[in-house]
């Protein structure tokens, strides 16, 4: 089976999500264009660990860089991040997704603060253990997943 450019393409992506760092980097941008040390100096690794993540996202198509003077500006191309994701959580999750069904929006969640758990208690034999709810999500059977015992 031959390997599409597309599939390059999301596995770039992917690799570059899979790091906490260019995670964090993504999120500092969404707020605007940044300079390169400016975003170095919001880490506790060296600039030029820095800049090679910084590589591994413009490489991905993630983010963009311009000149300005002695300066590199960095900002968010979130359009290959919109569409590669996009797509997954499509091919994952047809009935969820907002792109499969024309005209209706996903209606957000409720946020609850991970400060305030509710406590429930289970009815099965484990009666005696308390559960606090975290928030996550429920499989298919309408179990809770990602939830700590107390």
């Amino acid at each position: 089976m031959a390997v599409s450019k597309d599939d390059v393409a999301a596995a770039s992506v992917f690799k570059a999500l899979a790091d906490s760092t260019r995670r964090r980097i993504l999120e500092d941008l969404s707020n605007g264009e940044l300079a390169a040390g400016e975003l170095a100096s919001r880490f506790p690794i060296s600039g030029p660990s820095v800049s090679r993540h910084l590589a591994v996202l413009r490489a991905a198509g993630l983010v963009t860089e311009r000149r300005s003077a002695n300066r590199v500006m960095y900002s968010l191309a979130a359009g290959p991040l919109e569409s590669c994701v996009g797509e997954f959580l499509s091919a994952v999750c047809p009935d969820r997704s907002p792109a499969r069904r024309p005209g209706k929006k996903k209606a957000k969640a409720p946020v609850k603060s991970p400060g305030k758990a509710k406590r429930k208690t289970s009815s099965n034999a484990e009666a005696s253990r308390a559960t606090a709810e975290v928030p996550g999500y429920r499989d298919g059977a309408g179990r809770d997943h990602l939830t700590a015992t107390v």
